[in-house]
């Protein structure tokens, strides 16, 4: 993927600056459980595949405390005790996965939830392709650096993906499919060879048109993108420092 051609360009505040964190201390009921959506779409993805190689767990083990943990976030109220200033919330909620696994081994049997306890619709399976695909190897990554490395890297790689999703759907929303194949086929597919010209020979489309479609899809992904990460940022200063992290320059 030609990675500048898609982060380089306006990396300004997006309008939307509801925010988790805020959301989350919300007296309102509605509001805290949008809070929990939104987080676990952006981190359920890490938790798990952190889960499986960090605590060595089976996936339908990794599953349960998955589904355990971002429950168990909305029953303690979990993110009322994070505080932006010491540190990142991917940082804060890793150390947090942490304990509650290790509460979970201390008890004498883990109650699995259920019930009354809301199950997330994860795609569990799909994550556990992406952990086949990547041939991980659980030894080289056993350290703590190596670790919050991993970690970060998966944080980035939801994020991206979401907003991908996000931008498949907006295309198809303004009768733009085209311009996100395009996106595709160039920009996601992880082929250096591709040409716009082969592009243009390919949908018999003149060169300026596959040009055009693409300075606009890249455009909405960073838009998209940006959005997302806002809503998972408690501070400006937090969103500068993981704009930085996850596209490689600073947002103003």
């Amino acid at each position: 993927m030609p990675q500048d051609e898609i982060i380089a360009g306006d990396a300004r505040f997006p309008a939307t600056r509801w925010s988790v964190i805020e959301a989350s201390r919300s007296a309102d009921g509605a509001e805290r459980q949008r809070a929990l959506e939104t987080l676990c779409q952006a981190y359920w993805k890490p938790v798990y595949k952190y889960v499986r190689l960090r605590w060595n767990r089976t996936p339908e083990d990794a599953q349960d405390l998955t589904q355990g943990f971002f429950a168990e976030m909305l029953e303690r109220e979990l993110l009322k005790r994070f505080d932006s200033g010491k540190s990142r919330l991917r940082t804060y909620l890793r150390l947090c996965v942490d304990s509650f696994v290790m509460n979970q081994d201390k008890a004498a049997s883990r109650q699995k939830r259920g019930g009354e306890a809301q199950h997330l619709a994860l795609d569990f399976h799909g994550a556990e392709e992406e952990l086949g695909n990547g041939t991980i190897d659980a030894a080289a990554i056993a350290s703590p650096e190596s670790l919050e490395e991993f970690f970060e890297k998966e944080w980035v790689r939801s994020l991206f993906a979401l907003a991908i999703e996000d931008l498949r759907a907006l295309s198809a929303e303004r009768k733009r499919d085209q311009a996100f194949q395009l996106f595709e086929a160039y920009d996601l597919d992880g082929d250096d060879h591709t040409s716009y010209q082969q592009l243009a020979q390919r949908y018999a489309i003149p060169v300026t048109d596959v040009t055009n479609a693409l300075a606009w899809v890249r455009r909405e992904f960073r838009r998209i993108a940006l959005e997302r990460l806002r809503e998972i940022c408690s501070s400006d200063e937090e969103f500068r420092r993981e704009t930085k992290t996850a596209f490689g320059w600073d947002a103003h």
